[in-house]
């Protein structure tokens, strides 16, 4: 009898995946722990692996479906089994009996999915341990047919996992640098130039789907202030001289400045999902955090409750964690507020894409010198633009100014962080 395979549901908050790729097609011979198609869920990439032997027989949906938790994906059976021509419709009922029923058809969803290079415990899978590139079926077929050693190519996934679209970019690269004197006679002769176009896919396509959906369907308003930095750099760098076990960032200190003022401001710690307002308790702020092309938000859970070298801490693992690939998705989950700091480029101010489901978040921008009256006299001085976008749905004007105006103090007056 066919077995059905189910988009699983990996977490309580999961609603939906994406297809990724699929590393069969239908009618290939499938092994019990194979992988047969990677997904992604919240910016995170999963394999699934087949928990029965068989064929191929159906596969419903392609690259970049985004597809309900526990919908039935397709079939493995045996060959020449008769499989529905469309996918089954989603059992009614509350999403919970829904993924008992597929865990008691599949035997048990969970047990088909294997991140890329690490199980829950972080242990390195067979494949990491004895040397072997990772790479998905697919790619390595991609790079056989075409003479490609495998080991030559970049991977943009988990782990330097290499996906078929980074074999084909590779080829595509030989092929560029063995035509580019050519293309270069053709330029000068008049002759349209080539030029290379990628797709957008996996987490850059999951950011700007929801970028887009959050600029479209939140009202935003954003509010810009100006804060001096002098003191915080002072505090900064006695904190920092005064110890050699860790170092604190000025992300640091915006996000213990950012937590205390929302400890002050509970109505701006909120988020807004299905016409509700929800009041958090617990005060997670989400960072945003650049790796390569990709956007992440990793979250520091009960900011609110620590102090700097714990922020600091936590911070600094988050975001190796991001860099490395290396992160579970909870990580990112259960935000209140966003922080999104480029005052490490020359950047003076922006405005902020709010992060759904939250309410708002605080773009910070680089520092610059201005002359300002200090008594009486005109000094140079620090000072950084600060910029608050919220959804003016649930947040109105008041509030958030008296929300930036307890920021601004809290920048400009830092020891109160540490008392």
């Amino acid at each position: 009898m066919a077995k059905e395979i189910f988009m699983p549901k990996l977490s309580s908050t999961m609603a939906e995946g994406t297809v990724i790729e699929w590393f069969k097609d239908e009618g290939d011979t499938v092994e019990t722990g194979e992988p047969i198609l990677e997904i992604m869920t919240d910016k995170i990439n999963i394999e699934v692996e087949s928990y029965h032997d068989g064929v191929l027989l159906k596969k419903y949906y392609e690259t970049d479906d985004v597809v309900p938790v526990n919908q039935v994906i397709g079939y493995i059976g045996d060959s020449g089994e008769d499989v529905p021509d469309t996918p089954p419709e989603q059992a009614s009922g509350d999403t919970d009996d829904t993924e008992q029923n597929s865990d008691a058809s599949s035997e048990n969803t969970e047990t088909d999915v294997r991140k890329d290079s690490k199980d829950d415990t972080g242990a390195e899978n067979t494949q990491s341990r004895i040397g072997k590139v990772p790479a998905t079926p697919s790619a390595r077929a991609l790079a056989r047919n075409n003479d490609v050693d495998i080991k030559d190519v970049t991977g943009s996934g988990r782990n330097g996992r290499i996906h078929r679209e980074d074999v084909a970019e590779y080829i595509n690269s030989i092929k560029d640098e063995k035509q580019s004197p050519k293309t270069a006679e053709t330029a000068a002769a008049g002759q349209p130039e080539t030029v290379k176009t990628s797709k957008l896919k996996g987490a850059q396509k999951v950011t700007a789907d929801r970028m887009l959906d959050s600029r479209n369907t939140i009202p935003h308003v954003t509010m810009d202030f100006e804060v001096s930095m002098g003191r915080l750099i002072e505090l900064r760098k006695t904190l920092n001289d005064n110890t050699d076990d860790i170092k604190i960032s000025f992300n640091d200190l915006f996000t213990a400045a950012v937590s205390a003022a929302l400890k002050k401001h509970p109505d701006i710690n909120i988020t807004y999902q299905n016409n509700e307002i929800h009041h958090h308790e617990s005060v997670n702020i989400g960072i945003a955090v650049a790796s390569g092309s990709e956007l992440f938000v990793p979250v520091i859970k009960n900011a609110g409750q620590r102090g700097l070298s714990s922020i600091s801490e936590e911070s600094k693992k988050i975001i190796r964690q991001i860099k490395d690939k290396n992160f579970t998705e909870g990580l990112m989950s259960d935000g209140t507020f966003t922080i999104s700091n480029l005052g490490m480029y020359n950047i003076k101010q922006f405005t902020p894409i709010i992060n759904k489901p939250q309410a708002a978040i605080l773009g910070i921008g680089g520092m610059y010198d201005v002359v300002d009256l200090v008594d009486d006299k005109c000094v140079k001085v620090k000072k950084s633009t600060l910029s608050l976008s919220f959804d003016h749905r649930v947040i109105n004007g008041a509030p958030a100014a008296a929300f930036c105006d307890t920021v601004k103090e809290l920048v400009e007056n830092p020891v109160k962080l540490l008392l």
